[in-house]
C-alpha cells in the first residue's frame, strides 16, 4: 500500500472597512500518510476572499476529501460582520468581537470607539490574533505554521492584523502572508499573500476598498519510485520523494513510475534528443519505456 504527504492550505478571508478586523489565515491541513494509487484526484484551490470569507482548498481521495476551509473575513467598524472560517475573522473597531478559527486560531476582538478605535487580527494557523488596543494600535494577524513538505520550511496561513487611524505604527500581518493593516498615513489594509494563504489587513478609515485574503495551495508529495505524475504548476523531488505543487484547481493524475532512469550514465532528465530525435518523442529504449 502506497501512501503520500498532503498539505492543504485554504484561502485567506478579506479584511473589513473603516478601523476594521483583518481576515483569518486559511485553514492548515497536514497529513503525513495518505493511501494513494494510480489514478486521477480532483484538486481544488480556494480564492482569496474580497472583503469576504476565503474559498476551501480541497484534495479529493476517490470522494473522501481532504479540506483547508477559508478564512474568515474581518469585520467592518461597528458592524458585527466578522466570519468563522479556517482561521477567524477579526472583530471591527468599536468593540467588535473575532471569530473562532476551526482549524487555526481565533480572530482577536476590536477595541474603542470613534477615533480611538482599533481592529482586531485575523487569526493564523497557529496563533490567535492580537486585541485592538483602544487609541494606538490595530492588533497584529496571528502566525502561521512552518511546513517542509518540499525539503523547504515554508510558514502558511499568517492573520491579517487589524487597522487604526490613531498613528502611523504599522500593524503587522502575521508570519505566513498575512497583510498588514491600515494606519493614520495609509488607511488601507494590505492583501494577504497568494499561495501561502494569508489574510488581508484591515482598513485604517475610509470606504475602501477592502483588503483581500491570499489563494490558497494543494500539495502532495508521493515516493518517486512508486509513481509517475501528470498536472500541477511546480514540482522538485526532496531526497526519495517527488512533490508537487497546485496554486489553481486541477487535476493530479498518478501513474506507473517510469523505468529508464539513466541513457549511457546520463540522466534521462538531461537528455534533450537521442540520434537527432527528441526524447520526449520517444517511448522506448531497448524495450524500456
Amino acid at each position: 500500500m502506497s501512501t503520500a504527504k498532503v498539505l492543504v492550505v485554504g484561502a485567506g478571508g478579506g479584511g473589513g472597512l473603516d478601523t476594521s478586523g483583518g481576515g483569518g489565515g486559511g485553514g492548515f491541513n497536514y497529513q503525513a500518510t495518505r493511501t494513494i494509487a494510480n489514478s486521477s484526484y480532483s484538486i481544488t484551490v480556494g480564492t482569496g476572499g474580497a472583503g469576504t470569507t476565503g474559498g476551501n482548498s480541497i484534495f479529493d481521495v476517490g470522494g473522501t476529501t481532504i479540506t483547508g476551509n477559508g478564512g474568515g473575513r474581518g469585520s467592518d467598524y461597528n458592524v458585527d460582520n466578522a466570519a468563522t472560517g479556517g482561521c477567524g475573522g477579526g472583530g471591527g473597531g468599536n468593540a467588535m468581537s473575532g471569530k473562532s478559527g476551526s482549524q487555526g486560531g481565533d480572530g482577536g476582538d476590536g477595541s474603542g470607539g470613534g477615533g480611538a478605535a482599533g481592529g482586531g487580527g485575523g487569526g493564523g494557523a497557529s496563533q490567535n490574533g492580537s486585541n485592538g488596543i483602544s487609541g494606538s494600535y490595530g492588533g497584529d494577524g496571528g502566525d502561521g505554521t512552518a511546513n517542509s513538505i518540499t525539503g523547504s520550511s515554508v510558514t502558511y496561513a499568517g492573520g491579517g492584523a487589524g487597522g487604526h487611524r490613531n498613528n502611523d505604527t504599522i500593524p503587522q500581518g502575521g508570519t505566513g502572508g498575512g497583510g498588514n493593516g491600515g494606519y493614520s498615513s495609509d488607511n488601507y489594509g494590505k492583501d494577504g499573500t497568494d499561495a501561502l494563504g494569508g489574510g488581508g489587513g484591515g482598513d485604517g478609515g475610509g470606504a475602501g476598498p477592502r483588503s483581500s485574503g491570499g489563494d490558497g495551495i494543494v500539495i502532495v508529495a508521493y515516493t518517486t519510485t512508486e509513481f509517475s505524475h501528470t498536472g500541477g504548476d511546480s514540482t522538485g523531488t526532496n531526497g526519495s520523494e517527488t512533490w508537487v505543487s497546485f496554486t489553481s484547481s486541477g487535476t493530479l493524475t498518478l501513474g506507473s513510475p517510469s523505468s529508464l532512469k539513466s541513457i549511457n550514465g546520463l540522466a534521462k532528465a538531461s537528455i534533450k534528443s537521442r540520434n537527432g530525435l527528441a526524447i520526449g518523442s520517444i517511448k522506448s529504449i531497448n524495450g524500456l519505456s
